[in-house]
């Protein structure tokens, strides 16, 4: 039987394999492998595959109604009349609006990813026999593994 399981990198992960051997499960029999860290960088825009649920023109809709009212105003004391600086502060607020989207997601949020430091997990494979499978589940739950998968 194998157990597979998930931690955090902690110390916990440590412990759970001491614990392991002192329970009579042998060092050949535990595989601890750690995942690699994302190297490439947070992509932005999206594509017709892949969509990370931000949305960059949520602000610059938001600017441009508010410009477009704006300028409507403003615009039946000028020149070109309320239509056509409506149109261009609709078009000025949505360009201002996505500067700002934009600026939050590559600057502010890759700033605070960085702060946070996501860290990789790692995988516990545990070779035993069937009667010591649901010992050796206890063990890992009791030293905080994430989840336990068993496969006879």
């Amino acid at each position: 039987m194998q157990l597979f399981s998930t931690f955090e990198h902690t110390v916990n992960i440590e412990m759970a394999v001491a614990t392991l051997e002192k329970k009579g499960i042998r060092r050949e029999s535990i595989f601890v492998v750690p995942l690699d860290n994302r190297t490439e960088d947070h992509k932005v825009f999206d594509n017709i595959h892949r969509s990370d649920g931000t949305s960059l023109i949520d602000v610059g809709a938001a600017l441009a109604t508010a410009f477009s009212v704006i300028g409507a105003s403003v615009g039946f004391k000028l020149a070109w009349g309320p239509i056509y600086w409506g149109l261009i502060g609709a078009f000025v607020g949505f360009i201002l609006g996505f500067a700002i989207r934009l600026f939050t997601e590559k600057v502010i949020k890759k700033r605070r990813r960085l702060l946070k430091g996501f860290h990789s997990e790692l995988i516990v494979i545990v070779d035993c026999d069937e009667y010591q499978g649901e010992l050796v589940e206890n063990i890992l739950f009791s030293h905080y593994a994430l989840g336990v998968a068993k496969v006879k």
